[in-house]
C-alpha cells in the first residue's frame, strides 16, 4: 500500500465532528444525556466524552445511537456527506417525509 496516495488521517477532529453531530440530534429529540448513558448501559461521563470528542465510539455504541436517533451510522461518521451537510431539523423532517410515501 502507497502512504502517498491516502490523504493523513485528523482522528482528533473526526472524532470531535463525530461527537458534534451526536449531541446535535440528542439535543434535537430532547434527550438528556443521563436517559442515552442508561440506553448505552454507559456512565454519563463517557457519553460527555464521547460528545466532546475526547472518547472514541465503539461501532456497536455508534449503531445503538444511530437507532436511537433515528439516522443512519454514516450521517455521523460524516460518510453521508449529503444527509451530514443538512441541519438535524431538516434532516428529521426529509425522513419523515421519505415514510409517508412507504
Amino acid at each position: 500500500m502507497n502512504d502517498r496516495s491516502a490523504p493523513p488521517i485528523n482522528d482528533e477532529g473526526e472524532r470531535q465532528r463525530l461527537g458534534e453531530r451526536l449531541r446535535e440530534a440528542r439535543k434535537y429529540l430532547g434527550l438528556k444525556q443521563e436517559d442515552v448513558a442508561a440506553y448505552l448501559k454507559i456512565p454519563r461521563t463517557a457519553l460527555v466524552d464521547i460528545e466532546s470528542g475526547q472518547r472514541r465510539v465503539e461501532a456497536i455504541e455508534l449503531t445503538r445511537l444511530a437507532r436511537l436517533y433515528k439516522q443512519s451510522a454514516s450521517y455521523f461518521t460524516g460518510e453521508d456527506a449529503a444527509a451530514a451537510a443538512l441541519p438535524a431539523s431538516v434532516a428529521h423532517l426529509a425522513r419523515q417525509a421519505a415514510s409517508l410515501s412507504d
